[in-house]
């Protein structure tokens, strides 16, 4: 069995070897290095200077205090013979430089000289000031000498004072000295031990080379080679080769594990590079991939004339797909949608292009021409996109049903409409929703005229935002006539807005906006319950037998919200109007879009009392056979029949069926915009059983309904 010896064994053999040798070496250089002799050397100056200050100092302020006592009487008496015997006698002693005898003035009495020529002189030297100031005894050093001074006091009176000078050079003069041999004993001790220090140095030296090169070969080489794989493996090169030792320790175990490691990341990052740049459902590209891709194109071909084409497709009423199959069947039309999209642009996009899915039903394709004119592109992505509007159009077959869609293409191009990847994809979804408003099923370029009109509605968005609470939103009624007897039986309630700068604006425009915001969500239940209000009151100021109806447009996002059974109860509560006079239209396009749905939401409201009308009849590609599966009250024959119906044989004919087979349902028809009087008559004559328009009544406010009533 082959003895395993682990790194980390060894490495602390080697370590417990290095730290007896590096603490023999320490403790010996620790005693005889450099900077200890100095410091010696410093701390013994220091503590000599402090010694010998100390003791000069208590000398000299013993002294100084016995001479102060000694000078009183001889002062007091001015014996100037006694102070001069004692100012001599204190001047031959050694370190004296000075001695100087004071009134209390400060003046010069005696400075131990036979001659005192300073006699009567106030003293002025730096240091007098504080001497004569000092209240007791008073010590001050300066450069080269150490003033000591008592005032001489007779009870409480100060009569003068003494001061002694001592020289402090002496005392410097013998503390040099004694360092000076300190040195000499420091550095006789320190040549002692130069040898040794060598030849442990160089010991140390070798031994530290032979532990490098130990550490280096078995440690310190195999993890720079792992640092380095994994440096690359950091910089995204995954498939580097990684250093695989068949050594028998610890770091052999590492390279091996390091080796597992970078393999399993190789495999990992293709795997999560597949799902970041792929879409999960169709296996296209996605938005990440594709704007990448896009920005790469647009760098190569910057500056060079080339020129490329995005077209964004967006499937046509693709969420009623969802509402009424389920997601099951929505994924799997997308998959039919992705597979025709990218047959048609393998066939007819070019080489260059690329196909990306956006998320939910929004595709985008990239085509790039070959030249530098660009005619070649335009005409390419025009091919292209009316090949998917074909395409597209054709029906598909899920889940054993026959399901209608359309797309809606958008085009932009570089660079003539823009030059920077976020530009150009603004600028087709722009040119995608222009499409949509065209009637959708088709495809438009993208122009400057375009991005005017979006900016126009989003500011008209945030303009209708709280436009109702700013009272730049009301209602308008127009009367409905019953065409037996020319009875008004109810009115239809007529949202208008009235900007303050832009003075009235279109129904046709503001609710549009508001449906495609979400904004309706909020109007709507304002609208139905101010409607109802008005209706309440107009019962009250009139008692009749025959109350009138309002009737109410609701929005197919109100329809499709869920909530709107009670909204309207709410509205019936609060307000107090009877169910049977609330009367709520509803566009046919909006109820055939999710018929199951709204059959059971029409039957809910109709079991609550209210009456439901299909709006618009007749432009929804419905036929009259959807009245049968539908719950209505009444149909509303759309104007565009009724304005032709004196001149067009067509159109007299289509009203004249839609009013019999609506009478056959047991259903009421009403018909809108009639504007002349041989309009009413004949649909009159035909048994038309209601009426609105302009020739029978314009909308006007709720106060001038009421007039009108009256």
């Amino acid at each position: 069995m082959k003895l395993r010896m682990g790194l980390q064994a060894r490495f602390l053999m080697l370590l417990g070897i290095a730290l007896i040798v590096v603490v023999a070496l320490v403790a010996l250089l620790l005693n005889r290095q450099e900077r200890m002799r100095r410091e010696v050397e410093g701390v013994s100056r220091e503590a000599m200077r402090t010694i010998v200050a100390q003791s000069l100092r208590r000398q000299g302020e013993g002294a100084v205090t016995q001479l102060a006592a000694t000078l009183t009487n001889p002062l007091y008496y001015s014996d100037l013979d006694a102070i001069g015997v004692l100012a001599r006698t204190t001047l031959r002693t050694p370190a004296v430089r000075y001695v100087v005898v004071y009134d209390e003035n400060g003046k010069v009495v005696h400075d131990g000289s036979d001659e005192i020529a300073h006699f009567g002189r106030r003293m002025d030297d730096p240091l007098a000031t504080q001497v004569i100031e000092a209240k007791g005894l008073h010590t001050q050093i300066a450069s080269d000498v150490m003033d000591v001074s008592m005032p001489i006091m007779i009870g409480r009176q100060r009569i003068g004072g003494v001061r002694v000078g001592y020289d402090t050079q002496a005392m410097r003069r013998d503390q040099d000295d004694a360092v000076g041999r300190l040195r000499a004993r420091l550095d006789a001790l320190s040549q002692r031990h130069v040898i040794w220090i060598g030849l442990l140095g160089v010991g140390l030296l070798m031994f530290g080379a032979l532990s490098l090169g130990l550490i280096q070969r078995m440690l310190v080489r195999p993890i720079r080679q792992l640092a380095d794989a994994a440096h690359a493996i950091e910089d995204g090169h995954f498939d580097t080769a990684t250093p695989i030792d068949d050594r028998n320790d610890e770091v052999g175990d590492l390279m091996r594990a390091f080796d597992r490691m970078n393999r399993s990341l190789a495999r990992h990052d293709r795997e999560i590079r597949r799902m970041a740049y792929t879409d999960a459902l169709t296996g296209l590209a996605n938005r990440l991939a594709f704007r990448e891709s896009l920005e790469s194109r647009l760098d190569q071909i910057h500056g060079a004339g080339r020129q490329l084409a995005l077209l964004f497709a967006d499937i046509d009423d693709f969420k009623r797909v969802n509402d009424t199959l389920g997601h099951d069947a929505g994924d799997e039309v997308l998959l039919q949608c992705a597979r025709r999209i990218e047959t048609a642009v393998q066939r007819v996009g070019g080489e260059d292009a690329l196909l990306a899915r956006f998320g939910g039903d929004e595709f985008v394709i990239l085509v790039q021409g070959t030249d530098a004119t660009g005619d070649d592109v335009r005409g390419l992505a025009t091919q292209l996109a009316e090949t998917l509007v074909v395409e597209l159009g054709v029906p598909m077959t899920v889940q054993d049903r026959q399901v209608f869609l359309g797309t809606s293409i958008g085009i932009t191009m570089f660079p003539e409409d823009a030059a920077s990847a976020t530009t150009l994809m603004k600028n087709g979804d722009i040119a995608m929703y222009q499409a949509k408003v065209a009637g959708k099923n088709c495809f438009r370029f993208y122009s400057r005229a375009m991005n005017q009109a979006v900016e126009r509605r989003v500011h008209l968005e945030q303009e209708l935002r709280g436009a109702w609470d700013r009272g730049e939103l009301s209602l308008v009624y127009q009367p409905v006539f019953r065409l037996v007897d020319g009875a008004m039986i109810g009115a239809e309630a007529l949202l208008r807005w009235r900007h303050p700068e832009l003075g009235f604006v279109a129904p046709s425009v503001f609710i549009d906006v508001a449906e495609q915001s979400g904004l309706i969500e909020v109007l709507g239940p304002q609208v139905l319950h101010a409607a109802c209000a008005d209706a309440v009151r107009w019962q009250q100021e009139r008692d009749d037998e025959h109350p009138l109806f309002v009737a109410v447009n609701v929005s197919p996002r109100q329809l499709r919200s869920g909530d709107l059974p009670e909204v309207i109860s709410a509205s019936l509560r609060e307000t107090g109007l009877d169910a049977k006079l609330l009367h709520l239209e509803l566009t046919e396009t909006a109820v055939i879009g999710d018929e199951l749905h709204a059959s059971a939401l029409l039957s809910e409201l109709r079991g609550m009392g209210i009456r439901v009308w299909l709006d618009d009849f007749g432009t929804g590609f419905s036929g009259l056979s959807h009245l049968r599966r539908v719950p209505v009250d009444g149909v509303k024959i759309d104007r565009s029949f009724v304005a032709d119906v004196l001149r067009d044989p067509d159109d007299l004919a289509l009203t004249t069926a839609i009013i019999a087979m609506a009478h056959s349902l047991g259903i009421m028809v009403v018909a809108e915009g009639v504007e002349k009087e041989g309009q009413y008559a004949i649909l009159r004559e035909r048994g038309c059983d209601f009426a609105q328009g302009y020739w029978l009544g314009h909308p006007v406010t709720a106060e001038e309904f009421l007039a009108l009533r009256v």
